[in-house]
């Protein structure tokens, strides 16, 4: 695929590169389609069970290419209307794709995540950021509105509302001393730790079941658009109701216990 490709460092890992590297891993339509074809072949592996998203060289991902994104696919014989409301929109759902994987997608933010980029990045279940990462909500620099790829709904949940709007309204640079510390991401590593970090956490995801696993993501995910404590109870109820009637993972864990062993979940 080119400007992407998929990597399989270790046992039930995918790892996912924006390799464009010369655009700082911009966003054209060259590079989003195969990125959507690997997100596809990496949720349709039964292998994989924890995905790493990244970038080469000094950025994970740009934003959207201002010298040439080039055109969305499927426009034959469509007005131009059409067209910029189809090209965002296959912009803009790489957010839910990112969401819908039944695997859990770690971030591994390389560098200057900026635009849609910084978008894309909060699209991840977690983000793990270099020393020299940072994130910019570029919209509001150029004279359009800082509001993309789902960031108005994200950012704040993440970040909170007043440092969210400082964020997108200002069109500063976050840090990644600075992201840590209002929780943008969950851990700042050295640049060259940052793939072995990832690739270390996916490592303890995958020793979990599956099922429980991808399950905790939907909750995480749908308990975010909660409107009650009460709704999101039901939720985490009927799912843990599901998994322990379904599987033998409780018992497992407790004969694990008692052997002094890490547990074998076979769901």
């Amino acid at each position: 695929m080119a400007h992407v490709r998929i990597e399989k460092p270790q046992p039930h890992t995918s790892v996912i590169v924006l390799d464009r590297a010369e655009r700082m891993n911009a966003m054209s339509f060259d590079l989003v389609g195969p990125l959507y074809e690997a997100l596809d072949e990496v949720g349709q592996d039964n292998d994989c069970f924890t995905v790493v998203l990244t970038g080469t060289g000094d950025g994970f991902c740009s934003g959207l290419d201002l010298e040439d994104a080039g055109v969305p696919p499927n426009i034959e014989g469509m007005t131009l209307p059409g067209i910029a409301l189809r090209a965002m929109e296959y912009m803009s759902d790489l957010v839910p794709t990112l969401r819908a994987l039944r695997q859990p997608v770690i971030g591994a933010i390389n560098g200057a995540a900026v635009g849609g980029g910084m978008c894309l990045s909060l699209g991840t279940d977690i983000r793990i950021a270099s020393e020299n990462a940072y994130f910019r909500g570029a919209g509001i620099n150029n004279g359009l509105t800082g509001t993309e790829l789902g960031v108005s709904f994200l950012l704040p949940r993440l970040v909170g509302a007043s440092r969210a709007f400082e964020i997108l309204l200002s069109g500063r640079d976050v840090n990644a001393a600075e992201a840590l510390h209002m929780g943008l991401v969950s851990r700042v590593v050295p640049r060259a730790a940052l793939m072995e970090t990832a690739l270390e956490l996916a490592q303890q995801i995958n020793g979990w079941s599956t099922q429980g696993v991808a399950m905790t993501k939907q909750v995480l995910w749908g308990n975010l658009e909660a409107g009650s404590l009460e709704q999101a109870m039901d939720l985490e109820n009927r799912n843990q109701l599901l998994i322990r009637l379904t599987t033998s993972n409780l018992d497992e864990a407790i004969r694990a216990r008692r052997e002094k062993r890490k547990p074998v979940y076979e769901d």
